[in-house]
C-alpha cells in the first residue's frame, strides 16, 4: 500500500498538481486551422486510403461509437481481423505517444501505420497519392493550403490536425474540477475518492486521465499467464524495444469517455466497466474491491464522458 501511495505522490508531482487535483480538465477550446481540419476530416473518412477502397480511418474510429469500432479486434481490408483493440481517437492529441505499444511519437507519425498495415488498410503512399491526385477537389484543396500540393507530409498533417480537433471538454468531472461542486453527486465523489485511495490514480491522472506513461499489464498478478494464448500484440513495448523490461508493458489508456468505449484493454477482453475494474484491481493492485465500492468507482468513471462540438457523447 505504501509503495502505491509513493508512486501516486511522484506522478502527481510530475504533473505539477501536488497542491491541486491529480486530474486536470480538458481546455474548452483549441486553436487549429479550420480549413486544414476540414481537409483532414475528408481524408479521415476517405476509403481510398485503403488498398481496396473499403476501409477508412473512421471505419475503426467511429465518432458515433466513442471514437472506436466497439470490437475486440478491428476489421481491415478483405474482412481481415486485426490483432488488437482500436483505441479511441477522441482526445488522442493529448496522449504522449500513439498506439498501445507507443511506437509512434506523434499523430502525424501514427497515420503511416494503418495505411501500410496488411490487416488494416493494406496500402502504401504511392498508391494513396495517385488516387488522391485523380480527384480535382483534392487537388484544389491541397493547393490552397499547401504550396507543395498532395504530398505524404501534408496528408499526415491534415489528418493529425483533424484528430487533434476531436477533443471532448466539459465532462461533468471537468466542471467539478473547475469549481462546480454540484456537477457530480455525493456518490460520484465517493467513487473518485476510492479511485485515488486504491491507487488507480497512480497510472490514470493528468489531463487525459492516462495516456501519459507506460505500465506493465499485470503488475501484481500475471494477467497473460492467467488468460493464456499469448500473441505478438500482447508483448507491448517489447515489440518496439526488444528489452525484457518492456515485455507486457503498454501505454496506459485514457479514461476519458470510458463509459462508451467498451470493450476494454488492448485485447478487448473486458466487456463492461465493472469487469474492467475487477481486472485492474486484481492484476494491477493485487486487491479485490468490495461490490459497493466497485459500483461507486464505476459511477465516478461515468462522469468522465465529455462533449464533442457541444453535444454530450453517448
Amino acid at each position: 500500500m505504501l509503495f502505491r501511495v509513493l508512486i501516486c505522490i511522484i506522478l502527481s508531482l510530475m504533473q505539477n498538481v501536488c497542491a491541486k487535483e491529480p486530474i486536470t480538465p480538458i481546455p474548452l477550446t483549441m486553436d487549429l486551422n479550420p480549413d486544414k481540419v476540414a481537409l483532414g476530416q475528408l481524408l479521415f473518412e476517405d476509403k481510398r486510403l485503403s488498398h481496396d477502397n473499403t476501409i477508412a480511418c473512421v471505419s475503426c474510429h467511429d465518432l458515433a461509437k466513442g471514437g472506436t469500432d466497439q470490437l475486440s479486434h478491428s476489421i481491415g481490408i478483405n474482412d481481415t481481423e486485426g490483432d488488437i483493440n482500436a483505441p479511441t481517437v477522441f482526445n488522442s492529441g493529448f496522449n504522449f505517444r500513439q498506439f498501445w505499444n507507443g511506437r509512434a511519437a506523434t499523430l502525424e507519425e501514427q497515420v503511416h501505420g494503418p495505411i501500410h498495415h496488411p490487416k488494416e488498410m493494406g496500402s502504401h503512399w504511392i498508391e494513396v497519392i495517385n488516387k488522391l491526385k485523380k480527384d480535382q477537389a483534392y487537388l484544389k484543396k491541397f493547393k490552397a493550403l499547401y504550396p507543395q500540393g498532395i504530398q505524404i507530409q501534408n496528408i499526415k498533417e491534415a489528418i493529425a490536425l483533424y484528430e487533434r480537433s476531436l477533443f471532448t471538454p466539459n465532462a461533468r468531472f471537468d466542471q467539478y474540477l473547475r469549481g462546480n461542486h454540484k456537477a457530480i453527486s455525493s456518490d460520484e465523489k465517493k467513487g473518485y475518492t476510492l479511485f485515488k485511495q486504491y491507487g488507480c490514480i497512480a497510472c490514470h491522472q493528468g489531463m487525459n486521465i492516462g495516456g501519459n506513461l507506460y505500465q506493465v499489464f499485470g503488475v501484481l498478478n500475471n494477467y497473460f499467464e492467467q488468460r493464456g494464448n499469448i500473441t505478438q500484440a500482447d508483448l507491448g513495448r517489447f515489440t518496439v524495444t526488444g528489452k525484457e523490461y518492456d515485455r507486457y508493458r503498454f501505454k496506459v489508456p485514457s479514461l476519458r469517455n470510458v463509459e462508451i468505449t467498451a470493450p476494454y484493454f488492448h485485447d478487448g477482453s473486458a466487456k463492461t466497466l465493472k469487469e474492467a475494474v475487477d481486472i485492474m484491481a486484481f492484476h494491477q493492485l493485487g486487491r479485490t474491491i468490495p461490490e459497493h465500492e466497485k459500483q461507486l468507482i464505476v459511477i465516478f468513471l461515468k462522469t468522465l464522458t465529455g462533449t464533442y462540438q457541444g453535444v454530450l457523447l453517448k
